[in-house]
This record gives structure tokens, C-alpha cells and sequence, in this order.
């Protein structure tokens, strides 16, 4: 097998075929890339993947369950994981409020962190929720268990995130204002 790489000997077959005196059949036999291989770039290739997407969409292969990475995902993903990244720090700040006023971490995850410290526990917090979303995002056009599209869930995520940012303002007034009987 020849390496389309290697430099080859110069040879006049452009300049004889642009005079019209180059001999038939001889296109088969001549190679004349002589780029290096740009698979070999792969930081180059990222860092200008990065501002020129070209993979909008999965292969037009229904059998082919691998998965296929996107250069250029939908905006509508952009704004679900802004919120969901939102509503996470809005939940991180209740959740310290709530533990300052007596209330107690029911994630047992987030519980072994948050009595140590704050600080890592916004840390770890955010770390997860981020790689979460970047995960998400990703794979938006799968399904979860061949049966619900991951952006479905993205969706259900952030109403989930309003629903319990709602619970936590609900405690709020208890906290502050409790009831002594």
C-alpha cells in the first residue's frame, strides 16, 4: 500500500494534461497529495471545530447505533442548560440558607459534603450538575432506554429543578418566622 503522504518525484502530468498532450489512461496511476494528513491535528481540529461546526446532525443510518458526535447542536439546548445551571446555583444558595436555619441535607451524596464545607459542597455540586448537562447535551438526540429522547428528559430536569426551587421557598417562612406552640 503506497502513504499518500510521502513526496514524490515532480512530474509534468498537470502541465502536459493542460495542454492537451498527456497521454490517456494515466490519471489512475498518479498520486499528487502532498499536504500532510490532517487527522494528525487533532488540537488544530478541535480549535476549529470549535468555530466552524459542520456535523449538524446524526447519520442518515437508522441501523447504525453507534454513537455520533455533533459539532452544532440545537439553541433550544442552550437555553434548558443555562437554566438547569441557573436553577442549580439558586438551589445550592437555598439549600446553605435552609441548613443555617435548622433544616437538614436529605441528598445523602450532597449531605457527606455540605457539613464539611460550603464552599465544596457549591463546588461538587456544580461539578456534577455541569458534567451532567455537558453529558445531556451530547447525546440530546438518543434515547433514554430506547424510549424517551434525552432532550425530553433535559426538559423534565428543569421543571423538576423549578419544582423543588418552589418546595425550598415554601420552607423559607418556617425558618424565619417559626411557630412556637
Amino acid at each position: 500500500m503506497k502513504s499518500s503522504n510521502r513526496r514524490q518525484e515532480p512530474n509534468e502530468w498537470a502541465a502536459a494534461r493542460w495542454l492537451g498532450t498527456a497521454p490517456q489512461g494515466t490519471e489512475a496511476g498518479c498520486e499528487r497529495r502532498d499536504r500532510p494528513d490532517r487527522r494528525k491535528r487533532v488540537l488544530w481540529s478541535l480549535v476549529y471545530g470549535s468555530f466552524h461546526p459542520r456535523r449538524r446532525r446524526p447519520p442518515r443510518r437508522l441501523d447504525d447505533s453507534r454513537f455520533h458526535s455533533l459539532d452544532w447542536h440545537a439553541a433550544h439546548l442552550l437555553a434548558v442548560s443555562i437554566g438547569i445551571l441557573l436553577l442549580s446555583v439558586a438551589d445550592a444558595f437555598l439549600t446553605v440558607t435552609l441548613l443555617a436555619g435548622g433544616a437538614v441535607e436529605v441528598n445523602p451524596i450532597m449531605a457527606a459534603v455540605v457539613y464539611q464545607s460550603v464552599a465544596l459542597f457549591a463546588a461538587v455540586k456544580m461539578a456534577m450538575t455541569g458534567i451532567g448537562v455537558m453529558l445531556m447535551v451530547m447525546l440530546a438526540r438518543y434515547r433514554l432506554m430506547r424510549v424517551l429522547r434525552v432532550d425530553v428528559v433535559m426538559y423534565a430536569l428543569l421543571i423538576g429543578y423549578l419544582v423543588l426551587l418552589n418546595y425550598e421557598f415554601g420552607m423559607l417562612p418556617a425558618l424565619i418566622f417559626p411557630v412556637d406552640l
